[in-house]
């Protein structure tokens, strides 16, 4: 299932299940826009895939499966 992280892995910024400007890769690490798109050039510095928009959870799937609080990197470079 679908781990949604509630924060930027660079530049910790709050990304809200619902957040239109987040960004994941394969293994749904978690990255705001700017950051994918300014300093990662839409690769993810953890396993190499692309960045993609995530996807929405609808809030029925947010109260059973609420979004993960784990976070896996901090990039030096970012903001």
């Amino acid at each position: 299932m679908l781990d949604l992280r509630p924060n930027c892995e660079c530049c910790d910024i709050n990304l809200p299940p619902d957040s239109p400007n987040a960004k994941i890769c394969t293994f749904e690490c978690t990255f705001c826009t700017p950051c994918a798109e300014d300093y990662l050039s839409n690769t993810c510095p953890n396993c190499g895939g692309n960045l993609a928009t995530r996807p929405i959870r609808p809030t029925a799937a947010l109260q059973t499966h609420p979004a993960s609080k784990t976070r896996i990197v901090k990039q030096e470079g970012c903001i």
